[in-house]
């Protein structure tokens, strides 16, 4: 059975979905974000004041932070932060294409110890609780345990592979791609690819449930230079990331650190 917080984590996703698919393909309003930021749309806010209201209420005394929320240092003082992404893959969603996902999770000291990602339109709930593993749809979830950059699929945009980022040689992989970078973690948790990397900054809310699915399914979630990922930060911007595979990440990161 799922603990409290999952639970509550798991209702509050779903109810994610309920809205996410009454916008969905409906042309709902959009606007673009100040700085640059992408694009954002009605379901964003009304899913994003939603959870607010209904996770709040329900633990009062745990912080909040949202990419849809104006950010407020008071959430650094609590034990334990939900770090919600209201829709992730936002372009996606506005595209009409179904792999858009609601990422939340809840950090306890810096460390997620609960998640879930819901992608609605595909009825693919992924769930994890720390030290308890990782499920989809109530099945178990093993990540993959390739080892050979030959035989690996990596998710990652084509930027990531720039001879910038590898001194020691760019990795001899397949590469695909998904949109949310929740998603993408959850399917390297998944084991349906070996792995994914993200070399540039990562905000928390796009990896934080993710990153919990992945390793608790067994997959090495670090940094971009192997170090492990603390959240609710300050400035809630983590330095990429790399999920994969043991033996595969330990091959990764010997590129990465090879000049």
């Amino acid at each position: 059975m799922p603990g409290p917080d999952l639970s509550l984590l798991i209702e509050a996703a779903r109810e994610a979905g309920k809205i996410a698919v009454h916008h969905w393909n409906r042309a709902p309003r959009t606007w673009d974000k100040p700085g640059g930021h992408g694009p954002v749309t009605e379901a964003d806010l009304e899913i994003d004041r939603m959870l607010r209201n209904s996770l709040t209420a329900a633990r009062p005394a745990y912080g909040w932070l949202s990419e849809e929320t104006e950010d407020a240092a008071d959430r650094l003082g609590p034990d334990r932060t939900f770090i919600v992404d209201p829709i992730d893959g936002t372009r996606s969603f506005i595209d009409g294409q179904k792999n858009f996902a609601h990422s939340l999770a809840i950090a306890h000291k810096g460390e997620v110890e609960t998640a879930v990602v819901f992608l609605p339109l595909l009825d693919r709930l992924y769930v994890a609780e720390r030290g308890q593993g990782a499920r989809l749809n109530e099945a178990p979830l093993r990540a993959s345990v390739t080892e050979q950059e030959a035989d690996a699929t990596l998710l990652a945009s084509r930027h990531n592979f720039g001879p910038e980022h590898w001194p020691g040689g760019i990795p001899a992989t397949r590469r695909s791609f998904r949109p949310s970078l929740a998603y993408r973690l959850s399917l390297v948790g998944q084991g349906r690819f070996d792995g994914m990397i993200s070399m540039h900054g990562c905000w928390e809310w796009d990896i934080a449930a993710g990153s919990l699915i992945a390793s608790e399914a067994g997959a090495t979630v670090t940094d971009r230079d192997g170090k492990a990922l603390a959240f609710n930060n300050p400035k809630p911007l983590l330095p990429g990331v790399i999920a994969a595979a043991p033996g595969l990440h330990r091959a990764l990161m010997i590129r990465r650190n090879t000049a």
